[in-house]
């Protein structure tokens, strides 16, 4: 009886693995057809915008909810780093998000047998809403990292728009990591990232936390910064705290003191989170989401948005004009390639898992 209960609850996790995968690529060709957002809402006017403003650095609003003033470039190249998908004009983040990213590219290049980082989403030039991809990202302090190693040569405009995402899952399996994939350098840029005390969390796919929760044979203080979350699989998101002296910033909670490979793990790898919505109860009147407005954001994102913009994207990027590649134009409002985030709308999420990431 235990046998075939067992194999039944496997079958069960095949089945919803595999309605997950079916459902995030219905949410990616859902999103790569969506309308433009609505003229006047917060989506279509911080998207609108390409350079940042000439304000004072600062964070507004929380995470998943706010704006930022005063942001800088990640350089597209770097002895250490590329950034990818370069037509999104998402490599814009705070300082100490843009610096924290070079200083990760060059430990992780002396210290753990990573060549460089190619890093994909930070911010837009004045923060706020994306038109898709991602909740969070909103403030400058969210960056994704892909686990994918630098190649030895400059990408191309065009290879960093295309070069296809590498998942670290195994192909068939229920939330299996690849041994033919994943490398123990991976594990070590993992923890690289985690070990800065302004790293706040590092979100994973909950195969990568347990594999790092079971393989991890080195210094475990900073595992439970590791969070595990939807998708996830072939990147890895690093949130940092709000900066000293970020008055208007909304800090999150810090992570649980354990090193989040007990009960927290565990529920990912029952049926609860695979689980479909309930269905709504007789008579129920679907609610239709309202797009978020400017007027939903903090009060300054008001001022953000209007300000005057700087001269160029040269003169607001990281290490001043002589650190600054050739600008490439940014998509206008037409839906970016493709994320490989995209987060099935299923199942209860974890407390600390923020609203879309």
């Amino acid at each position: 009886m235990a046998l075939h209960t067992a194999r039944t609850f496997q079958t069960f996790l095949k089945l919803a693995f595999a309605g997950v995968l079916g459902a995030s690529l219905v949410a990616g060709d859902a999103s790569a057809e969506q309308k433009q957002p609505s003229p006047g809402s917060a989506k279509a006017l911080f998207g609108a915008v390409a350079l940042p403003n000439q304000g004072a650095v600062q964070p507004f609003g929380f995470y998943a909810k706010g704006c930022m003033s005063g942001a800088v470039a990640l350089p597209t190249d770097g002895p250490t780093w590329q950034t990818m998908r370069l037509s999104r004009n998402r490599r814009w983040g705070n300082p100490a998000m843009i610096s924290l990213l070079e200083r990760l590219s060059r430990d992780a290049a002396k210290y753990d047998g990573w060549p460089g980082l190619l890093v994909g989403d930070i911010s837009q030039p004045r923060g706020g809403p994306m038109f898709n991809g991602h909740a969070s990202h909103q403030i400058g302090l969210d960056a994704d990292v892909w686990l994918t190693p630098m190649p030895a040569h400059p990408m191309s405009v065009e290879a960093r728009e295309t070069v296809p995402f590498t998942t670290m899952l195994q192909k068939g399996a229920f939330l299996t990591i690849d041994p033919n994939v994943w490398t123990e350098s991976r594990a070590r840029l993992l923890m690289r990232a985690a070990s800065y005390p302004q790293v706040e969390r590092i979100f994973v796919n909950p195969a990568i936390k347990k594999k790092m929760c079971d393989t991890w044979r080195g210094d475990r203080t900073n595992l439970a910064k590791l969070r595990p979350i939807y998708g996830h699989d072939s990147h890895f998101h690093i949130r940092i705290k709000c900066p000293p002296g970020a008055a208007s910033c909304k800090p999150q909670a810090p992570v649980p003191a354990d090193d989040g490979c007990g009960k927290s793990l565990a529920w990912w790898f029952t049926k609860e989170p695979w689980a479909p919505p309930k269905p709504p109860k007789p008579g129920t009147k679907p609610v239709k989401p309202r797009e978020v407005m400017v007027s939903d954001l903090p009060n300054a994102c008001s001022s953000v948005l209007t300000a005057p913009s700087v001269s160029s994207v040269q003169t607001a990027t990281f290490g001043g004009a002589a650190a600054a590649a050739p600008e490439v134009a940014p998509m206008a409002l037409v839906p970016a390639a493709a994320s490989d985030e995209a987060l099935p709308a299923i199942g209860p999420v974890p407390d600390d898992k923020p609203s879309g990431e």
